[in-house]
């Protein structure tokens, strides 16, 4: 059940085919059940594949909501990690480019949806259980199931159209 979960929420993040297709790979797609399936030695790297995953679905969904460049570029940093081979090698992508998670909370305005995103990315960043990440999750696919990314659109092009007519 939560391997499909997590494939859902990849869906829904990664919504159009050009953006599944540069983000995600099978492996990338199938990191639930092999971490479901891993021996022993191999679950904290699979863990922290899962984790990765969940993070850059958030960030996606950020970037999508808002077009934050903070939050695409975190992005790209947590695309570069999930293609490490090791924990350690993970750790050393992300701590190259700490100073943009730090950017990322920095003069960011953001709306009720972008703020439980952001409180979402958090929790997945603490996860350090199962359950604790397959809630997290579970509460971000409710999430991107709620908001309305055409309608977002369909504002940004009004609010093009008032400014053209305005020059």
């Amino acid at each position: 059940m939560s391997a499909l979960r997590y494939e859902q929420l990849l869906r829904a993040a990664f919504r159009t085919d050009a953006d599944a297709a540069y983000y995600l790979t099978e492996p990338d797609t199938a990191a639930y059940a092999t971490f479901e399936h891993a021996t022993r030695a191999d679950v904290p790297f699979r863990f922290e594949r899962v984790r990765l995953g969940v993070a850059m679905s958030l960030l996606k969904l950020l970037t999508d909501l808002g077009d934050h460049e903070e939050s695409r570029r975190v992005l790209d940093v947590l695309h570069r990690a999930l293609g490490a081979r090791s924990v350690a090698d993970i750790d050393n992508v992300i701590t190259r480019d700490a100073k943009l998670f730090e950017r990322l909370y920095t003069n960011l305005y953001v709306n009720d949806e972008g703020e439980q995103i952001l409180q979402l990315f958090e929790r997945t960043l603490d996860a350090d259980t199962k359950p604790m990440m397959d809630a997290v999750i579970e509460e971000a696919l409710e999430l991107a199931q709620e908001i309305d990314f055409d309608a977002l659109n369909e504002d940004d092009e009004d609010d093009e159209d008032e400014q053209e007519v305005g020059k």
